[in-house]
């Protein structure tokens, strides 16, 4: 079992609602509620819906050489950040592999906060900053409440906060909810437009339980963490170490993959060098021994976390994540598999516990492909 030795304020709300808190980033997080699963993922793909996820690594970078820091630990440009924006980003380690990901905000010109989730973000800040005038610092007071769905817009309008039409797409405020300070950004990790609210441990009981109460006459209802990897298996968000070769190793190999072989490649900054892994980021384009790519299969029973990819009898990869969505109609999952079945129309087997499932590649996200929904203005 997961040590767990983070506490989230919203603990005892998460268990009058059925969860046994799994460890999740050293965070008591709640897997599973008692109720149905599809009625979460309905309310954030048609309405709204909220979740606690402050189990996420929240680390503020102060000080004249925070910038500097930050650059050379990320993949992004941080210099073309304007405070008042963020950006989402990736870490390599000296083999140019991803060792994590995260979202970049600039508070101010000296002041930044980089959150990211289970890998080696805090670390790899830390060890850039050496030798400089600079504080890296963990935050674990802060939490986060992710309010994500196609009305949270209106429902966060209606609740009085000014201007949240107007926020566009990574960029946050600081403003005040239910009367509390808060920092409200607008990022998700659903496909959906959406916001997260960062408040302090002592105001997320009483800001959890106003969008519960202010939520329910409109359907707005709160959602387990686990509904995410129905959102993300649809909307192609990858989720560390659950997609990575961590869990799915290559023979006689340790653990990692490039960013074109997991089709991050998009959150280099282009032309940037200098930050670590660079030069090998660079040699191993070309090089990849597999690639991310989406399948779709047959009936409703979903692929099996890790399931078996099958092709002509052998195993060529795995799926990572599956979904049936009553909304679509569609079972669809991301999947580890060769570079050369990675195209649309290859036909493969996903081999469950309980049975084989014809399969066929298709590409990602399967919603939204334009990502118009979660960009939306107004």
């Amino acid at each position: 079992m997961t040590s767990i030795w983070r506490f989230s304020a919203l603990a005892d709300r998460h268990r009058a609602l059925g969860s046994d808190l799994e460890g999740w980033c050293g965070m008591g997080t709640a897997w599973s509620y008692d109720k149905d699963q599809n009625e979460e993922y309905m309310a954030i793909r048609t309405n709204a819906a909220f979740m606690d996820v402050s189990g996420l690594h929240k680390v503020h970078v102060t000080g004249p050489h925070a910038a500097h820091v930050i650059d050379k630990a990320t993949t992004r440009n941080v210099e073309k950040i304007k405070p008042g924006r963020s950006t989402y980003a990736t870490m390599l380690n000296d083999e140019g592999k991803f060792i994590d990901d995260c979202v970049i905000y600039r508070l101010a010109p000296n002041s930044w906060m980089v959150v990211h989730g289970d890998g080696d973000g805090h670390e790899q800040l830390t060890m850039a900053a050496m030798g400089r005038d600079v504080d890296v610092r963990f935050d674990d007071n802060l939490h986060d409440i992710s309010l994500q769905g196609p009305k949270s817009a209106e429902f966060l309008d209606e609740l009085g906060v000014p201007g949240i039409r107007d926020m566009a797409y990574f960029s946050h405020m600081q403003t005040t909810l239910f009367d509390k300070p808060v920092m409200i950004s607008r990022t998700g990790y659903t496909g959906e437009r959406g916001y997260e609210i960062f408040c302090r441990g002592q105001d997320a009981t009483h800001i959890w339980d106003s969008l519960v109460e202010k939520g329910a006459p409109k359907g707005i209802i709160p959602s387990r963490f686990t509904t995410l990897d129905m959102l993300r298996a649809e909307s192609y968000l990858l989720f560390y170490p659950d997609d990575n070769s961590e869990t799915y190793p290559f023979e006689n190999e340790k653990g990692g993959d490039t960013l074109w072989e997991l089709g991050l490649d998009f959150t280099v900054s282009p032309g940037k060098t200098g930050f670590r892994g660079a030069s090998e980021h660079y040699r191993l384009k070309g090089k990849e021994r597999f690639k991310i790519y989406g399948v779709k299969l047959e009936g409703t029973t979903p692929a099996d976390a890790g399931a078996p990819l099958m092709k002509d009898g052998k195993q060529v990869g795995n799926v990572t994540v599956g979904m049936y969505s009553p909304l679509n109609e569609w079972n669809v999952g991301i999947a580890r598999m060769p570079v050369d079945c990675a195209k649309d129309g290859v036909e493969m087997t996903v081999k469950n516990e309980s049975g084989e499932i014809k399969c066929v590649t298709h590409s990602l996200p399967f919603w939204d492909p334009d990502k118009k929904r979660r960009t939306v203005k107004g």
